[in-house]
């Protein structure tokens, strides 16, 4: 069944209707929540990278006062191994005497406060056999792997040997990019309370389903005994969807104890305890005709994973569905580490991809001598060039055009260095932007009370990106009332069953839930418009996944960047985005949405990257004094158009996700904006002024 939703609410800009209760104080997020007696856990990581526990010290730290119990190896309770965990790792915490990199839990200290268990921690005394370790996957290339990701890690379409053989034009350049981490504002917590053989878990999760899935495997227990609470989310951008080992030990040591536990990471946990976004280097070859059309596109790319665990980044994913040539190859492996296992964060795949990608289809349009807007246009695919299927929907052009109208692009000059305002150099770039569509099984429940008030219940979760207010109003558009008079109860396994955030799936997939519920509470309610006994109904969306289709956001960016002629610091001035993304639900989260994207894209062009003391297997600055993100002097005008569609095929709303979308594009956009300012192509991302002197 195919339907589409009214505009009486959808489609106006609507305030966030949780917004009260997150700047009063009200929201709970998961440390939030009051529990008389806790107990407090607090984490102690392995200093090394690389070998195995030789034995510990625990005395002074188990006589500290108010000690309940610390756990190492030596004495927790054996866990259940996941072969296959739903968005998760496979290693354990605390099973072995392996070290496997730098931070990896090694004990857990569990006191009557957290000040105590703050203390005992700083007095556990390891004793470790180091082992060689592998810090710098770029040293180890010859060493890649082939594993599975979220897409197949190769894809091959026509002759690229020939068409680059017989190309007028061709380039051949390598870009690298850095480790990134999340860092959100709220650091994951976990509060386990086990209480009469139950398990009920209060988590920072980006889906509720998938912890409560994994902590009942690995405990050995029933799925029914495990309840996962999740109401609001202080970000997670990818870092709080896996499932981590601070979720097990919290769970696993309220069950030893018999009483709850809460666990909060540190902030320098953070950098270390729930994954990051892996650096990469990738290779990019392309070859055109003289008038700018492609022959052959070839992009491969290396990343990092853990010693344990498969992770890939798919860089080379928009070479595969943003620009039409008969020959495409796209290669994508992975290299052993002695570091933690990464995850995705916002964006991923195409949003490290695009960095190489588009900066490399900027070098061969300046190589032919053809405007960077007008190389896209002409290699502009109407279908997936990779495939052959036709799009869902794409509007990619109108994007082009009104971009460039909006961002004043007709005034550039083709000439790099050539634009200035005294010593300060001026430049304009570009990138297109593309994200595949990602949608998930979905339930929810609407109940009509007496007095008109609704109330709908999913299980999806609310990580900052609007859900609170975007599933009332797609309730209230279908029903035919006003929004305040509906309430939503989201973020616990015990309400109906829904997919995860993550992927920029939630509207499309929990909205389209919530729809069809709406849909069969009118037909229940047969014309009437009250109720003497609360009515319910129930709706569900199944994502129907064909070949047939090619199911994709789209974005063309454009950047002005200023750079000083003597010291060379690039600042982005500002950035004009225009989006092919489907029904927008409610334009002004959506807004803020994007320009939050756009805002990470600035820090990956120009200053993110987790560095790495090769000798020590560590990060050197685990906090925000050292890993550097923007701040509001480095975000000045940015402006944000969304296309007006609706792609009927990607969900009941016409709707798609746009949560990610924001961050592809950007940072390509910065990096030929330099390029054009001064006439200097940087291929090592982020950007800073050591590398433009």
């Amino acid at each position: 069944m195919t339907a589409v939703v009214g505009r009486a609410v959808v489609g106006t800009p609507t305030s966030r209707l949780d917004g009260r209760e997150k700047v009063s104080g009200e929201a709970r997020y998961a440390a939030d929540w009051p529990f008389e007696n806790p107990l407090y856990g607090v984490l102690v990581q392995s200093s090394i990278p690389s070998g195995r526990i030789d034995s510990f010290d625990l005395a002074a730290a188990e006589s500290a006062p108010g000690v309940a119990r610390i756990f190492t190896h030596l004495n927790a309770p054996r866990l259940v191994p996941m072969d296959s965990p739903p968005l998760g790792q496979t290693f354990l915490p605390l099973q072995s005497d392996r070290i496997d990199y730098e931070g990896q839990h090694v004990a857990l200290v569990i006191a009557e406060t957290l000040e105590q268990a703050q203390h005992a921690a700083r007095l556990v005394r390891v004793v470790y056999e180091r082992g060689p370790a592998r810090i710098d996957f770029r040293a180890h290339l010859t060493d890649e792997i082939e594993v599975q990701g979220f897409f197949p890690a190769d894809t091959s379409t026509g002759d690229v040997s020939a068409g680059l053989g017989g190309a007028d034009v061709k380039i051949d350049v390598t870009y690298r990019t850095a480790d990134r981490h999340h860092v959100p504002i709220e650091p994951s917590a976990t509060l386990a309370d086990w209480r009469d053989g139950k398990l009920t878990l209060y988590d920072a999760a980006q889906w509720v389903h998938g912890v409560r899935i994994a902590v009942a495997h690995v405990l050995g227990i029933p799925l029914d005994d495990v309840r996962v609470i999740s109401k609001f989310v202080g970000g997670g951008f990818g870092c709080k969807g896996f499932v981590w080992p601070h979720q097990i030990l919290a769970a696993m040591a309220s069950r030893e104890l018999g009483r709850p536990v809460k666990l909060v990471l540190s902030r320098a946990h953070t950098f270390t305890a729930h994954g990051y976004q892996t650096a990469s280097e990738q290779r990019v070859v392309l070859g055109a005709t003289r008038d700018g059309r492609f022959v052959a596109i070839r992009h491969h790319s290396w990343t990092p994973t853990a010693i344990s665990d498969d992770y890939l980044e798919t860089c080379a994913t928009p070479a595969r569905a943003s620009y039409a040539s008969g020959a495409i190859e796209t290669r994508n492996r992975a290299v052993r580490v002695n570091r933690g296992v990464p995850t995705p964060m916002r964006a991923p795949h195409e949003g490290v991809g695009a960095v190489a990608f588009e900066c490399a289809l900027d070098e061969l349009a300046y190589a032919l001598g053809v405007d960077p807007l007008e190389m896209r246009l002409r290699n502009y695919a109407e279908r997936d060039p990779t495939t052959g299927t036709p799009f869902s929907q794409k509007n990619l052009r109108e994007c082009y055009r009104i971009g460039a109208e909006r961002f004043g692009w007709a005034r550039r000059s083709p000439v790099p260095g050539t634009m200035r305002d005294g010593d300060t150099l001026i430049g304009y770039g570009m990138a297109g932007a593309v994200m595949f569509t990602v949608r998930m099984p979905s339930t929810a429940r609407i109940t009509l009370h007496p007095g008109g008030d609704v109330v709908i219940e999913t299980a999806t979760q609310d990580i900052g990106g609007g859900q609170y207010t975007i599933l009332p109003m797609i309730a209230a558009d279908a029903l035919g009332v006003p929004v305040e008079r509906v309430r939503i109860v989201l973020g616990d396994t015990a309400l109906p069953d829904a997919g995860g955030t993550f992927g920029s799936s939630s509207t499309m997939s929990a909205g389209s839930a919530v729809f069809t519920a709406a849909q069969e509470l009118k037909r229940l309610l047969g014309g009437r418009r009250s109720v003497s006994q609360p009515l319910t109904a129930e709706g569900k969306f199944q994502p129907e996944h064909s070949d047939a289709l090619s199911m994709f956001t789209f974005g063309a960016v454009f950047a002005e960047v200023h750079v000083d002629r003597d010291l060379p610091t690039p600042r982005v001035a500002r950035i004009t985005g225009v989006y092919s993304a489907g029904r927008i639900i409610n334009p002004k989260t959506a807004r803020s949405q994007i320009i939050g994207g756009m805002t990470w894209g600035i820090g990956q062009a120009l200053l993110e990257a987790s560095e790495l003391d090769l000798g020590l297997g560590r990060y050197l600055s685990k906090n925000l004094a050292g890993y550097v993100v923007p701040a509001c002097a480095d975000v000045r005008e940015l402006d944000v158009t969304f296309i007006e569609e609706v792609d009927e095929h990607a969900s009941l709303l016409g709707a798609k996700g746009i949560g990610e979308l924001g961050a592809v594009g950007v940072a390509a956009a910065i990096g030929n904006a330099i390029y054009h300012a001064t006439g200097t192509r940087v291929r090592d991302f982020p950007i800073r002024p050591e590398r433009l002197l």
